[in-house]
């Protein structure tokens, strides 16, 4: 299963990143390439454990066996999957600039140490686990943009 925390798997992952183009349009979903990149940058931000979120109550009832789930198999995440509240707030950005934030951010998984990291869903996540789940992310809205 391919992960963040894999040299090759960050470098597939920036060249993509490098296609995106202002005109880029989505295939599926509402956001616009810019959304997405603002979504992406503030999802990265919450896994190096830049910004925190309060966990929910459904996911504190379900969210550990969703998981399992979701990294059981490399199934692309499915179109149009529930995004969390707190990366819903969307805003247009300056493109070249955020790209080269996504890309700086990536980059970190190099050296990825968040041990206390929680996801407001999901919880408690291991390196590996966080390696995997951010990888499926990240592809997921890439390929939103044909990218």
């Amino acid at each position: 299963m391919k992960t963040v925390l894999d040299q090759s798997s960050r470098e597939e992952i920036i060249n993509r990143i490098s296609t995106l183009q202002d005109n880029s349009r989505a295939l599926w979903g509402r956001m616009t390439v810019h959304q997405m990149l603002t979504h992406c940058t503030k999802a990265e931000e919450m896994f190096q454990g830049k910004i925190k979120f309060k966990r929910s109550f459904i996911g504190r009832l379900f969210g550990k066996m969703a998981l399992k789930g979701f990294l059981k198999d490399e199934k692309p995440m499915k179109k149009n999957s529930p995004t969390l509240m707190e990366l819903r707030k969307l805003e247009n950005c300056d493109l070249a600039s955020e790209k080269k934030k996504w890309i700086s951010l990536i980059e970190e998984h190099a050296h990825y140490s968040n041990p206390d990291f929680v996801h407001p869903f999901f919880g408690k996540m291991t390196r590996e686990e966080v390696g995997y789940f951010d990888y499926k992310h990240t592809d997921h809205h890439l390929r939103q943009f044909n990218s």
